[in-house]
């Protein structure tokens, strides 16, 4: 298996995603969905844990040779930044969803300097906006943001538009696609669930996918 397979493998043997076109779940936003991922559950699964953040410390020295920091989002990609900068013997920081009301109100917590080259390392990119107010935060500080390797990302149109407009580039170890296809040949859901989930995906706010 490439590496994206193999890691899609990782995801649904440990549970990090679920995929229930029957049993849509529903999402913060209202959308019911048939998929949902928590990369937390990476943290407790050594095996997998092992795959993923060698893999993400892989792709940061590979796509982003010059990187100098890593820095994770608040609060899912903080413990995978800090795993993968270990592994590199890179800095690491983490940037908060706000600035602290105590202390010295810091949103950018760890030493940045100013003109440092940093990848954003993230867990999981849907629509995409927490992901560019991390880079936004971390440009306004005065860090030469590289780019962002996330864990998993569904691929959505408006999240690819808003990461582009932004001038966001991302690396994610796996994607929808490829997860939805290791899902069918590991008999996770039948090969007839394929349609469905990658209709759903093409457009989630129409509710036709829930038809069989």
């Amino acid at each position: 298996m490439n590496n994206e397979k193999i890691i899609a493998s990782e995801l649904l043997s440990i549970g990090a995603v679920f995929l229930s076109p029957d049993k849509p779940f529903t999402w913060a936003s209202g959308i019911k969905s048939p998929i949902y991922c928590d990369n937390r559950l990476i943290l407790t699964a050594p095996k997998a844990r092992k795959v993923v953040e060698s893999a993400i410390a892989a792709t940061v020295k590979e796509k982003f040779p010059e990187a100098e920091v890593l820095m994770g989002t608040s609060t899912a990609g903080i413990a995978h930044a800090a795993i993968a900068a270990d592994i590199l013997d890179m800095p690491m920081g983490y940037v908060r969803g706000s600035a602290k009301d105590h202390g010295r109100g810091n949103r950018i917590e760890g030493r940045l300097e100013k003109g440092a080259k940093v990848v954003v390392i993230e867990d999981l990119i849907s629509t995409g906006g927490s992901c560019i107010d991390v880079v936004e935060a971390l440009r306004e500080a005065g860090a030469e943001v590289l780019g962002v390797v996330s864990i998993f990302t569904y691929g959505m149109k408006k999240g690819l538009e808003r990461l582009a407009a932004a001038g966001v580039v991302n690396y994610s170890l796996s994607n929808f696609d490829t997860l939805v296809g290791v899902a069918v040949e590991q008999n996770y859901i039948a090969p007839s669930d394929e349609r469905r989930l990658k209709q759903f995906m093409a457009n989630p706010q129409d509710e036709s996918w829930m038809q069989k």
